[in-house]
């Protein structure tokens, strides 16, 4: 396990690495997930072992630290993750990212594309105000006192074991703050940044979730979009053996023209 100092009052991102060859294999976690338990068994699989690999614990999340002064926006965490992989000394990092996780990629890529050589996001959150089947809806609808004195417990028990495993720990107030700051979003919305973006960009999404919102817009900005039949929302533990071939796939093709 590494660490970082980051966030405010001294506040450390952990991350868990394995070595290897560059380019750099990022992974980041989605809205209550930790990075290594939601990836390292796909990233294992010959297609994409072999690579130096990070699984990174955003603040507030998994092993990472729950600094109390953070603002947990999307724009917060790209900025405390950027300051990680400078610490790891990480550059032009093959960014594979879940979910929340995917938005912050898409932040982090839009202030430091000296981070990001290719970008793999995993049905990533790319419009505020998700709908109300997103997890992030489900939290939001509390307010953070709601969430702290009963909303929390609900939701444990509303999204099932796997999830609620990680979930569970979460600091209550930055899972809160995190699921506010994903509806918000960011300015310009996700999606707009991720379509101007300069590096090679494959969009993941889980055949049982239905097709891609605004796909067209996507390919046409030069993202490529990729369906995995039999999976849903968490492909790499769906079909983790179908997860790393496409992901292998989407980092040996080169840019769109």
């Amino acid at each position: 396990m590494n660490t970082a100092t980051v966030g405010p009052d001294g506040a450390q991102m952990r991350w868990v690495e394995i070595s290897g060859r560059a380019p750099a294999r990022v992974y980041v976690h989605g809205l209550g997930a930790m990075s290594a338990p939601y990836f390292l068994p796909a990233a294992s699989l010959p297609e994409l072992a072999g690579h130096r690999s990070l699984f990174v614990d955003l603040l507030g999340f998994g092993l990472s630290d729950r600094p109390a002064a953070f603002g947990y926006t999307l724009t917060e965490h790209a900025e405390a993750l950027a300051a990680t992989l400078d610490a790891a000394g990480v550059r032009a990092a093959d960014v594979v990212a879940h979910s929340m996780g995917g938005a912050v990629a898409i932040a982090l890529a839009h202030q430091r594309p000296d981070l990001v050589g290719q970008l793999v996001l995993i049905e990533a959150n790319l419009d505020p105000s998700p709908p109300p089947t997103a997890g992030s809806s489900g939290l939001a609808r509390y307010s953070e006192a709601e969430f702290l004195a009963s909303g929390l417990a609900e939701t444990l028990e509303r999204v099932g074991p796997a999830w609620a495993a990680t979930m569970r720990l979460a600091d209550p107030i930055g899972l809160h703050r995190t699921a506010i700051g994903l509806m918000t979003g960011t300015r310009p919305a996700m999606r707009h940044l991720l379509e101007r973006l300069p590096m090679p960009r494959t969009y993941l999404q889980g055949g049982r979730s239905g097709p891609v919102v605004g796909a067209e817009s996507l390919a046409a900005a030069g993202v490529r979009v990729v369906t995995v039949p039999d999976a849903g929302h968490n492909i790499m533990l769906d079909a983790p053996e179908r997860f790393a071939q496409v992901t292998a796939a989407a980092l040996a093709q080169p840019a769109l023209a």
